[in-house]
């Protein structure tokens, strides 16, 4: 073999050592989402499990916050599970940040 041919494989080869890493990273992240889900459906009633999947919709950041909390806490045993849909909403409150309400006020000078 040539330099280039030998430099050729060398690139080749990292380049599937790259794709191979990144499938098994995508695999390993599926996986976890599977897991999540199914520690979700186990742990929620059907409407807070719908509620938390609009969140996602959203804010995915929140609805991932929120089910990392829920998580530990049901793994920890400082929740009572299932949770129904009007718990999920006491810690929603609890969890998103509340918005600042601006009021705009339009004044007259008092000229035409």
């Amino acid at each position: 073999m040539s330099g280039e041919d030998e430099e050729l494989e060398r690139i080749r080869q990292q380049k599937m050592a790259e794709l191979q890493a990144r499938a098994a990273e995508e695999q390993a992240r599926r996986q976890r989402e599977l897991e999540r889900a199914a520690f979700m459906r186990a742990i929620l009633t059907p409407d807070a499990r719908q509620r938390l999947n609009n969140l996602k919709l959203v804010r995915p950041e929140i609805a991932e916050r929120v089910e990392t909390y829920l998580m530990q806490a049901a793994q920890t045993g400082q929740i009572n599970t299932p949770i129904d849909d009007d718990t999920l909403k006491l810690l929603l409150d609890r969890i998103i940040p509340k918005k600042r309400e601006t009021k705009i006020e339009r004044r007259s000078t008092g000229y035409l």
